[in-house]
């Protein structure tokens, strides 16, 4: 991903391997990374058993907070793509018994049909 890219908010697909080792600590005995997007310092985790968004937050992202969603728990998603005057894509993810759904906005550029294509081979083909 180059300097450009990160500014812009382009999300970027991830060495899985790299993440893997990366949240070593905190995958389950034999959960393993199978796709990973980067928005800037926000990741996407899509591992064989769930979908893990991770919000660093602050100026020295020192602060962050892991959001594990199993794949049976999510009912239905949406990805709607930016627009000429929106420039902006947003995933919607809907999680059993909650009545609004998990927002993302994704930036322009963003991989929003390769971050569809993961939720879809998991949470319809699970």
């Amino acid at each position: 991903m180059g300097l450009l890219d990160a500014l812009m908010g382009n999300a970027s697909e991830l060495d899985v391997s790299d993440v893997q080792e990366e949240l070593a600590p905190i995958l389950a005995d034999n959960e393993s990374v199978d796709l990973a997007y980067k928005l800037v310092r926000d990741m996407f985790i899509f591992t064989n058993k769930r979908l893990v968004l991770i919000d660093k937050q602050g100026l020295t992202g020192s602060k962050v907070s892991y959001h594990s969603v199993p794949y049976k728990a999510i009912t239905q998603f949406q990805v709607e793509s930016a627009g000429h005057f929106d420039m902006d894509s947003e995933l919607k993810i809907w999680i059993s018994g909650q009545s609004e759904p998990l927002k993302q906005e994704l930036k322009r550029g963003s991989n929003v049909v390769g971050i569809q294509k993961a939720l879809a081979n998991r949470v319809l083909f699970g």
